[in-house]
């Protein structure tokens, strides 16, 4: 069999899929898009969203070549798959026909934005489309295609930590220490996760933002597979509760790391026993050591209210090592600093950020870590991933531009027709949709990446150029943009007027 984990190739969907070739309408062309439907977590504030992930879902499933053992071995499969364990349709003459006139490639072509663009609600990120006898299948990888928003969501949620750093980190430290930013949300989310694929994809996506990983899967695969050997992903030595109680003692625990590590920089878990004693009781000998040998030593506590344990780390901290005041008035603590990577959140990083600033202290002298929050505690509504079929032409020429708007579910509304999306130079270069015949003159930001194979000569972009994209698009693209254009948004009208029309006098249900 050709697909992954023994599985053959036509499975990699929803089951009804397999039902929908044989009750679509013959078509000589059918197009569908993917789009976000909604900010992440409906946020008021800041509509930018990053699109990632499509090149591995790309390379590792929707190219592979099928096989005629891939169609036995689903056609044994879907023999006992419906209801009383009888056989259940699929669209068996079909996969035969492109295992042996198309080399097994599935017979479908997909335009999509380039890794790490910045895009709003309803921008397509992808468009799809089918011809001919195989116009049926236009949405049947839809379900594998949509996998996209995870990836894209966490490189989202990455994105808006920085965000929130960023503004910190203007207020409060000086440019000489603003390369210290990439490292301020580390990646903690590989034992978090259901299996090492998605510790893969998640943690690249966070790598599209910061360097600052323990995820080694997502740091191999970024450096070896998408990079061309060269490194993003950084980490340094760290204790776990299990180190530090093994000694008798917390202070042979942390003198041992100090003599393995000291010069260098090193994390020290602080709460096995009483974190406000650990400060008092072994920082200061931890000062004079690290002091002495130029090491950092970074503060980890991982219980307690969040805001107070980074204060007291701070405030022991200060006490023990020393710090200078940098040039905006904030303290810098010497040799020292605090990482808070217990059930780090959005709003809790906002709350510690402030609280550190108020007590005097520069943003660089704290970090962050996120665990489940950043690759786990996430899903596809967060930003309402959807594909949609967008346009039909009928076996006798008629196109049927569609649109979706359930009465009783406004936000899952669609765009009808096939699209182009351009670079608006009035919103900084923000995406815009517009309708593929009446597009501008620049060009399309929809690029082929699939077409009934993969396309030659396409190459994907290295990952450095990937999060090139991403940092200028995201400091250059406003919160807010209009993603839809005047056109499209009137042909929509159109559109829903006219089908409205249709539902009002009975002919939709005729």
């Amino acid at each position: 069999m050709s697909g992954p984990f023994g599985l053959p190739l036509a499975l990699l969907t929803d089951s009804y899929k397999a039902s929908h070739a044989a009750v679509f309408p013959s078509a000589l062309s059918a197009t569908a898009y993917a789009e976000f439907r909604q900010p992440f977590n409906n946020d008021p504030s800041d509509h930018r969203m990053v699109f990632y992930g499509l090149q591995y879902i790309i390379t590792t499933y929707v190219s592979r070549v099928w096989t005629d053992t891939d169609v036995n071995t689903a056609k044994a499969f879907f023999s006992t798959h419906n209801a009383g364990h009888s056989a259940f349709p699929f669209p068996e003459t079909l996969f035969r026909k492109f295992v042996r006139e198309n080399n097994g490639h599935f017979p479908i072509r997909i335009y999509a934005m380039r890794e790490g663009s910045v895009v709003y609600p309803h921008t397509p990120v992808m468009q799809i489309s089918a011809r001919d006898e195989y116009a049926g299948l236009v949405t049947y990888l839809e379900s594998v295609l949509l996998m996209t928003w995870y990836p894209s969501a966490v490189a989202t949620l990455s994105r808006k930590a920085h965000t929130r750093i960023k503004e910190r980190y203007s207020q409060s430290v000086d440019d000489s220490a603003m390369w210290t930013l990439e490292s301020r949300m580390h990646d903690f989310g590989f034992r978090a996760c259901t299996c090492v694929e998605q510790s893969m994809l998640g943690g690249a996506a966070h790598l599209l933002t910061f360097a600052g990983s323990d995820t080694m899967s997502a740091a191999y695969y970024v450096q070896h597979v998408l990079n061309g050997g060269r490194p993003v992903a950084t980490s340094v030595p760290a204790t776990e509760h299990s180190v530090m109680t093994a000694y008798q003692s917390e202070r042979q625990a942390v003198m041992r790391v100090l003599d393995e590590y000291g010069k260098g920089v090193v994390a020290c878990v602080l709460d096995s026993y009483d974190y406000a004693r650990a400060l008092r009781d072994v920082l200061p000998i931890v000062a004079e050591r690290q002091v002495r040998d130029g090491g950092v030593f970074v503060i980890r506590p991982d219980s307690g209210d969040q805001v107070e344990a980074v204060l007291m780390g701070l405030q022991a901290a200060d006490k023990a090592f020393g710090s200078t005041l940098n040039s905006k008035g904030y303290k810098v603590i010497r040799n020292a600093s605090v990482i808070q990577g217990d059930g780090v959140t959005l709003d809790s990083l906002e709350r510690i950020l402030d609280a550190v600033l108020n007590a005097g202290f520069s943003a660089e002298c704290v970090g962050f870590g996120m665990g489940g929050g950043l690759l786990q505690k996430l899903d596809r509504d967060m930003m309402g991933m959807a594909v949609k079929l967008s346009s039909i032409t009928y076996e006798d020429g008629q196109t049927r531009d569609i649109m979706k708007f359930p009465k009783q579910g406004s936000s899952k509304v669609s765009l009808p027709g096939k699209f182009s999306v351009h670079a608006d130079a009035t919103q900084n270069g923000a995406p815009v949709a517009y309708r593929a015949s009446h597009a501008p003159s620049d060009p399309d930001l929809l690029q082929l990446v699939y077409d009934c194979g993969p396309v030659p000569g396409h190459t994907w972009d290295s990952f450095d150029a990937v999060r090139a994209r991403l940092d200028d698009q995201w400091t250059r693209f406003p919160k807010i943009a209009r993603a839809v254009s005047d056109d499209l948004l009137d042909y929509q009208k159109l559109i829903h007027d006219r089908q409205e029309q249709r539902v009002n006098d009975g002919s939709a249900f005729a």
